[in-house]
């Protein structure tokens, strides 16, 4: 095997373990044998980002130990489903440290980016996420990245009512019946590609695509399930392959 060219650290700024585990087969399906990737859980903080304080919580949980691993990795993932502050701060950090072109994003700002890339764009796409708060935090975080109040391209955020540490601890027949419930209702408004939006639901895209075949029939072969993580990686691998 080719030896590693680049190494992307995939941080995870909760502390539940099982999550960050639970992106590990999502990384390793995608065969960038060429490049290293090293997980990060938060050595202190919250076991569950819920809303944007806790997630305040964890950079400052997160960023003394990041800020020494700056020089060690060509590339940060920050996996969290949303705007996260983790994200701008690690950026300012590297460039304090003299490396701006470390390539450091998000699972949101990725996963956005991949469903406008993947639907016409008269199509709509959708996010599926946890707490119902997430619907107002998101529905803002999406106007902000996409620089309008209102977007035709987006159908809305639609949520489990599940916290992300939930999703594992829930009996999988309730989590699977709100996972399609939510996504039933993204449907109705014209979804085309829905996002998995939260890092939480990594190897939930199946239970997904089974609620597009009750709701569309053969139709519902056609939406586009995203993964944050996974599109994160892609861009990432991609960029720095390109030499970005």
């Amino acid at each position: 095997m080719a030896s590693s060219k680049h190494s992307i650290l995939i941080v995870n700024p909760n502390t539940t373990q099982s999550m960050t585990d639970a992106l590990r087969p999502l990384v390793e399906k995608l065969h960038f044998h060429q490049t290293t990737f090293d997980y990060f859980t938060a050595p202190s903080g919250v076991p569950s980002i819920n809303n944007e304080h806790n997630a305040a919580v964890s950079v400052d949980a997160c960023l003394p130990s990041l800020r020494k691993l700056i020089d060690s990795y060509d590339a940060f993932l920050v996996c969290c489903y949303s705007q996260h502050p983790l994200v701008p701060r690690l950026r300012d950090e590297a460039t304090k440290a003299g490396s701006s072109n470390k390539l450091i994003t998000g699972i949101f700002e990725a996963s956005v980016a991949f469903c406008l890339q993947s639907i016409d764009t008269e199509s709509k796409f959708g996010i599926v996420s946890t707490g119902k708060q997430w619907e107002e935090i998101l529905g803002e975080a999406t106007e902000d990245l996409l620089g309008c109040k209102a977007s035709a391209r987006y159908a809305g955020t639609e949520t489990t009512g599940l916290n992300a540490d939930e999703l594992h601890s829930t009996p999988k027949v309730e989590v699977d019946r709100r996972m399609k419930d939510a996504t039933k209702r993204l449907l109705e408004r014209g979804a085309k590609a829905i996002c998995l939006g939260c890092a939480g639901m990594a190897g939930m895209d199946q239970t997904v695509r089974e609620a597009c075949m009750e709701q569309l029939g053969e139709g519902g072969k056609a939406v586009k399930i995203v993964d944050g993580v996974v599109s994160g990686v892609i861009h990432l691998e991609g960029a720095l392959r390109a030499g970005m």
